[in-house]
């Protein structure tokens, strides 16, 4: 099986995330000795963040057997294909993360709707990757991919 993993799952691990570090190392620990862990650009540029050199991040990688895979043009067009999903249905609203649920914001002084972007396009890179080049998704933003990617088979630890 081929599990790709989000940026979130690493950072808990790497930085470490307190509230998450025990259960995203769980899921990850949770693995069949034949699953094969990936990352896409996105993730390893997000995780390069993290480490003095790329080849530091490059020995991580190879020490914890994830594995860089490329995007293919299918996944490059469903993510484009869920980005203009959320651009169109996001308007003048902020969407909650949690819940999904679409809200107005006003200034307090002029009353303009405040808009502002709560996603960017890696998100659904990492997406639309995920969906296409694995049988399954680790990440802890549940809600967010299910929402843009119905079909994508997610993991939350």
């Amino acid at each position: 099986m081929i599990l790709a993993v989000d940026t979130n799952i690493l950072l808990d691990i790497l930085i470490p995330n307190t509230a998450y570090i025990q259960s995203s190392l769980n899921c990850l620990l949770s693995m069949a000795p034949d699953d094969k862990l990936i990352i896409c650009e996105v993730v390893y540029a997000e995780l390069g963040s993290q480490f003095l050199s790329s080849q530091d991040l490059n020995t991580f990688l190879h020490d914890t057997a994830i594995r860089l895979v490329s995007s293919n043009e299918k996944s490059l067009f469903e993510a484009s294909s869920a980005w203009k999903k959320y651009s169109g249905r996001k308007k003048d609203m902020i969407i909650c993360p949690a819940c999904g649920k679409r809200q107005k914001t006003t200034c307090h002084f002029c009353k303009e709707i405040i808009s502002y972007r709560q996603h960017i396009l890696s998100d659904f890179l990492i997406g639309a990757h995920a969906k296409i080049q694995a049988n399954k998704f680790i990440t802890r933003d549940r809600d967010f991919y299910r929402t843009y990617f119905h079909d994508l088979n997610i993991v939350s630890p």
